[in-house]
């Protein structure tokens, strides 16, 4: 299996090629032995195709998700340098008064 921080990416024929056996009937965990796959995921690409007829994650998530995570979380980092330099700006004060 793939390490969590490293994960294989496969093309589109790969990931149809496991869909087929898996909507025949076969275990998902056999096909998951036979291609060195999670068992989970010919459900997911399964899961997938049904959804929105494409095995692109991007195309497979929920509107809300697909937007970049970076801004937001340098957004969170300036709230919070914000509420610090807040609650230490009258510290400061009394000690030059």
């Amino acid at each position: 299996m793939a390490d969590p921080k490293h994960p294989r990416h496969y093309d589109e024929a790969f990931k149809r090629q496991i869909v087929q056996p898996y909507e025949s009937g076969k275990p998902s965990r056999e096909i998951g032995a036979g291609h060195d796959i999670a068992r989970s995921t010919p459900r997911r690409r399964v899961q997938g195709i049904r959804d929105s007829g494409s095995t692109r994650a991007m195309d497979n998530r929920a509107p809300g998700r697909n937007e970049p995570v970076e801004p937001g979380r340098r957004d969170r980092r300036l709230e919070m340098e914000m509420d610090v330099s807040g609650q230490a700006a009258p510290v400061f004060a009394r000690r030059q008064a």
